[in-house]
């Protein structure tokens, strides 16, 4: 009877848990589209950021971090995490993304941390240094930048880039990347970092999103540049270049239809796209003096398999 009880009991009941990388979101997803800017609260499956498998060390404790398109996403991630870690935080967002960004202040704020809300357009050089003036202001120093939001919207062909929508894809992305450098760095000390979000497409580059992938190849080199310069002041500069991840970007840009959404992430080598959780790691550890002190002007590749890279 003992022998027969044993043979019918369920095999996984003793099977140990899922590694993450096997247990997140899968596709296809839930056909869907948003007009830009996009929300994550809208976003189904909802990208995971809460990294409950990360175990802290006060990493960055009674650090400041200033992290712009923090409302969602990767920055989001990021906040949280750096929260978690010891650290107090400013997010960059548009006022059109205000909800996203009050959960992410919940979830700093929960962590036990401060929080700060800057709302505006960083296609513009004078908000950007007024977010970093904020910044100082509300909590006091400046000690991570991490210049992470960005803005995409895939093209058929390089006729149909406007002039107005290169602009727009370069003040964001890179444009605003100088800025906020230039202001950062007038306050920041030894012992500081810099990180910002590059992606595959700025090393293999993308056939449709032609401006996108430009500039971040221009942060890539950016990146490097400043590392050398500011190696003398003991400031690390660095940049994560993710793969696709499941964030508002692709799901609000306006070359993407549903169908092409609920299959996003499917041409990775995992199948999927990135969570949001799956980065911020990388930023944790590229923000750490203790993790990091001897990386500097490096671009860190997180592309769930890719293997090829500069």
């Amino acid at each position: 009877m003992v022998q027969q009880s044993q043979r019918s009991e369920p095999a996984a009941r003793n099977d140990p848990p899922q590694p993450q990388m096997k247990a997140e979101p899968k596709p296809p997803f839930q056909e869907q589209h948003q007009s830009g800017p996009g929300l994550e609260s809208k976003l189904e499956p909802r990208p995971r950021y809460q990294a409950r498998h990360y175990k802290t060390a006060n990493k960055l404790l009674d650090k400041v971090a200033l992290i712009t398109g923090g409302d969602s996403g990767i920055g989001r991630a990021v906040a949280v995490l750096y929260a978690r870690e010891g650290a107090d935080v400013a997010i960059v967002y548009l006022p059109e993304e205000q909800s996203d960004a009050e959960e992410t202040r919940q979830a700093v704020i929960a962590a036990g941390r401060r929080c700060v809300l800057i709302p505006g357009d960083i296609t513009g050089r004078q908000f950007c240094e007024d977010a970093v003036d904020r910044t100082l202001r509300e909590l006091g120093k400046l000690d991570i930048l991490v210049n992470n939001a960005a803005h995409q919207n895939r093209k058929k062909n390089l006729d149909e880039v406007t002039d107005d929508e290169f602009d727009r894809t370069f003040k964001t992305n890179i444009y605003a990347y100088f800025w906020f450098a230039r202001a950062a760095l007038r306050h920041m000390k030894p012992g500081s970092a810099i990180i910002a979000t590059s992606s595959e497409t700025g090393i293999f580059g993308s056939k449709e999103l032609p401006d996108y992938s430009a500039t971040k190849g221009a942060i890539n080199a950016f990146t490097k540049t400043l590392a050398m310069e500011l190696l003398e002041r003991g400031i690390r500069v660095n940049a994560v270049a993710p793969g696709p991840v499941w964030t508002p970007l692709n799901p609000s840009d306006a070359g993407m239809t549903p169908d092409k959404v609920s299959e996003f992430g499917t041409q990775s080598p995992m199948g999927r796209p990135a969570q949001p959780e799956e980065l911020a790691p990388s930023y944790v550890f590229l923000a750490s003096d203790a993790d990091s002190s001897y990386i500097t002007g490096i671009v860190l590749n997180v592309m769930g398999g890719e293997t090829t890279g500069g």
